[in-house]
């Protein structure tokens, strides 16, 4: 997969998670650990932080998706880099913390109608929406999916 496809697949979620109403306060975030792909809020009483991992496949990749790919070592890695990104943040610091995941179907588009580039006002989990070249698909989003 290349890096701009990996890119699309999370400005889907980004979009996607900006119509359920959260705030993106970070993409593609870099520490020594490693990426958060996305930092997200959810407002209210009290505020929630998701640390978002995206993984866009294609048909029939090896891992289900992506969803193995998210091993116990990833995990980790995720742990201490959201340590660090609210060390840095510490406004954020005592907010609660999830790890989410979001599994993106992706696949070429072939048709110029399909290969759209808008992302449309409402999003709905399922839907095709043509990006950048590729046919996109919010496939699963797991909220909460590994705790440490």
């Amino acid at each position: 997969m290349s890096r701009e496809l990996g890119r699309l697949g999370e400005d889907l979620v980004a979009h996607w998670l900006q119509t359920q109403g959260w705030h993106i306060l970070a993409r593609s975030w870099h520490s020594r650990w490693g990426e958060l792909d996305l930092v997200a809020q959810q407002p209210g009483k009290p505020a929630l932080l998701a640390f978002v991992e995206v993984k866009t496949r294609s048909q029939g990749s090896w891992d289900y998706q992506g969803l193995q790919a998210v091993t116990p070592q990833k995990q980790v890695k995720l742990w201490k880099t959201a340590q660090l990104f609210l060390g840095q943040h510490s406004a954020l610091a005592d907010l609660p913390c999830r790890f989410d995941v979001a599994l993106v179907h992706s696949q070429r588009a072939f048709s110029p109608e399909a290969a759209s580039s808008l992302l449309p006002t409402s999003l709905r989990l399922g839907q095709v929406v043509g990006l950048g070249g590729y046919q996109l698909r919010l496939e699963t989003y797991l909220a909460a999916a590994f705790e440490l």
